[in-house]
């Protein structure tokens, strides 16, 4: 019997253990791939001292199934912080007044074009809208979109993901008439459209089709699988670029304001953009960085980082997403 007492006392403590400590923990919820995240998180987590407990999306939902659960966590908040890998959501969940504001220092080595000039979300190591396409079959991925036939090139559906942000940058500046035409140009021309930018890349690395439209991560995944491909920044009007960055932010309500600062600092932090420009996905520094660490980048990444002058403002793409996003949703009803 004493046994037994002492093994219920011990679980009993183990239950109270976890329980206190657990509720210490900062939450994140992350929409960046695990992979490359959660090693940072750690690395945050055991430099501060901090424990650090992290909700990832998943696969299918892509950012948008955490977007939505803050959204409706939003009088009973759970989340401190969110990264998030695109910009879009982040927008919806300012307008929602799901954020709360903060400006620190990370902020300050970050372009104004990446973050919200109020503080309530800042942008990091970027991926670009890009061609991807077969150097063995044609000379450029604009070159052949020129073309009457470009049934052998795709696109993925536009209502998610970054493909969304790209259509709602030409929405803001075509405007709704100039998206639509250029939309229904692609479609009558024949472009696949498919369910995402990986099914993208793996169309033109495997031959199947010849040019598509995709983010420079996934070039890069393909590139490292042995794929014989190449890329080509799309350029916007006015010869823009559209880079689309991991977005961070504190969570109105959160009871670890102070920690969630600790971890943007973190995000925000040189050392955080080289790591993730030295990652498979090989992500593009946004805040400026010291000689050093611009030795520390890999060569392609190097060469990437001067399409942050000719890039894309996003901090007022929130509106033109939000029409874009209805349209979208009628257009195969």
């Amino acid at each position: 019997m004493p046994l037994v007492a002492g093994f219920c006392l011990v679980t009993v403590m183990w239950g109270i253990y976890v329980r206190v400590f657990a509720s210490d923990a900062l939450v994140v919820y992350c929409a960046h791939d695990s992979v490359y995240s959660e090693s940072i998180l750690n690395r945050f987590s055991k430099t501060s001292g901090i424990p650090v407990k992290i909700k990832f999306d998943t696969e299918a939902t892509k950012s948008l199934g955490l977007v939505e659960l803050l959204v409706r966590e939003k009088a009973h908040p759970r989340c401190d912080v969110f990264w998030n890998n695109e910009l879009l959501g982040i927008l919806r969940l300012k307008a929602q007044g799901v954020l709360d504001p903060y400006k620190g220092s990370g902020a300050s080595r970050i372009p104004d074009k990446f973050k919200d000039p109020d503080g309530y979300w800042t942008g990091f190591a970027a991926r670009s809208r890009v061609y991807i396409y077969n150097p063995k079959s044609v000379t450029s991925g604009l070159s052949y979109l020129s073309q009457p036939d470009i049934s052998r090139s795709a696109i993925a559906k536009p209502l998610y993901g970054t493909t969304l942000t790209h259509y709602s940058v030409l929405w803001d500046q075509l405007g709704p008439t100039g998206l639509k035409a250029w939309h229904a140009d692609l479609r009558e021309r024949g472009i696949k459209e498919v369910n995402g930018n990986s099914m993208v890349k793996d169309l033109v690395a495997s031959g199947a089709c010849d040019v598509g439209f995709t983010d420079t991560d996934d070039f890069f995944l393909a590139k490292e699988s042995g794929a014989d491909v190449a890329m080509e920044p799309v350029l916007m009007k006015d010869s823009a670029i559209c880079l689309i960055p991991n977005t961070v932010a504190v969570i109105a309500g959160s009871k670890r304001k102070s920690e969630a600062q600790q971890l943007v600092e973190f995000l925000l932090s040189e050392e955080t953009e080289l790591a993730l420009a030295n990652s498979s996905s090989r992500q593009i520094p946004l805040g400026v960085l010291e000689e050093d660490a611009i030795q520390k980048l890999p060569e392609e990444v190097k060469e990437m980082s001067k399409w942050t002058d000719s890039a894309v403002d996003l901090t007022r793409l929130g509106p033109a997403s939000e029409a874009c996003i209805q349209w979208l949703k009628t257009l195969d009803e």
